[in-house]
């Protein structure tokens, strides 16, 4: 799933600038599961802004709405009504980036600023915790590793590894980050296949990833 986080409440009134008129739109997919996006952070961000204008005596009116799903126009036609009269000037996105940007196609006329930052694709690993397990690099060979990523996981996204910097399991980049080709090794020994890693790999061929510009997917089978 796609993880974000906030950002500042400081951040977001930057970002809001002098628009009188303000609608939060929340996301409820992947933001909702990492507890971002969802209809209790459109809440809690209503509040927060609402005390905010509250103290500086300035009159902003708010409101909120959570799109089924903000990256598909078909869930955001009637998000401009939030629920309310509210006509925005500026529309909050707590979605990812994705959402944000289709929010902003969507309604050119309307001013759109992300309310989260976009950090990566993970999975959850223990309560409230989310670790990147995906970089989208558009060609997925974690059959070659284990079923481990070496693209994501490694700080140098070596694919012939390990490197001569990890030291007792542990990258050299970051010590609190465990070394994924020790994993790999571990992994590969215990099913007895260490030595398919006797093969060397190629060079990652990235035109599957950002390399060529925007990617584009088409569904052949619908």
């Amino acid at each position: 799933m796609i993880v974000a986080d906030r950002k500042s409440l400081d951040e977001i009134v930057r970002l809001i600038g002098p628009a009188r008129r303000v609608l939060i739109v929340g996301c409820g997919e992947c933001v909702t599961v990492c507890h971002s996006g969802g209809e209790k952070n459109v809440l809690m961000l209503e509040r927060e802004l609402r005390m905010h204008y509250l103290s500086s005596e300035t009159h902003v009116e708010i409101s909120g709405v959570v799109s089924r799903r903000q990256c598909d126009p078909e869930f955001n036609e009637e998000v401009t009504g939030g629920g309310t009269e509210l006509t925005p000037d500026v529309l909050v996105s707590l979605g990812c980036g994705a959402g944000a940007q289709t929010l902003a196609a969507q309604y050119p006329s309307i001013r759109v600023v992300p309310g989260l930052n976009t950090r990566f694709m993970g999975a959850h690993t223990a309560l409230m915790r989310w670790e990147e397990r995906c970089a989208g690099c558009g060609n997925c060979s974690i059959h070659l590793f284990a079923g481990l990523c070496p693209i994501a996981r490694c700080s140098k996204s070596l694919l012939n590894g390990p490197c001569g910097g990890s030291f007792e399991g542990h990258c050299e980049i970051d010590r609190s980050i465990d070394c994924i080709w020790q994993k790999i090794v571990d992994r590969l020994t215990e099913g007895g296949m260490l030595d398919t890693l006797d093969e060397v790999r190629p060079p990652k061929d990235w035109r599957t990833s950002g390399a060529g510009g925007p990617r584009i997917y088409t569904s052949e089978d619908i």
